[in-house]
């Protein structure tokens, strides 16, 4: 017995190339915003600009601004704490960025191993 597919659907090897050709196009693009996001500063600020935190989109450190007032060696932990925030902030804001710009291409699918 022979299984039919709704009209529209198969194509057979016409229609696998051009599935083929979407997702290498997709792949692509994800490329292209990836390394966009790659080469942009994130910066964040906390404390009322105690602690300032410049990072690069690959998430590599490029800056810490820290004002001396913040410095107060009895109270060395809330200036750790400060740039623990930063740190973490300016991180989130990088994969939120990542996750806008990329959803935006696959249509908030994620593709294990793809990005």
């Amino acid at each position: 017995m022979k299984s039919r597919l709704p009209k529209g659907m198969g194509g057979g090897q016409q229609n696998m190339q051009s599935m083929i050709k979407q997702a290498q196009n997709m792949q692509n693009q994800i490329t292209e915003i990836q390394d966009d996001i790659e080469s942009r500063e994130f910066k964040t600020t906390v404390g009322g600009g105690a602690v300032e935190i410049v990072m690069s989109g690959k998430k590599e450190l490029k800056a810490l601004k820290i004002k001396p007032e913040v410095a107060d060696p009895d109270d060395i932990e809330m200036l750790q704490d400060l740039i623990i925030s930063a740190f973490n902030d300016t991180v989130k804001q990088i994969e939120e960025v990542s996750e806008k710009e990329i959803g935006a291409v696959t249509g908030g699918v994620s593709f294990p191993g793809l990005f």
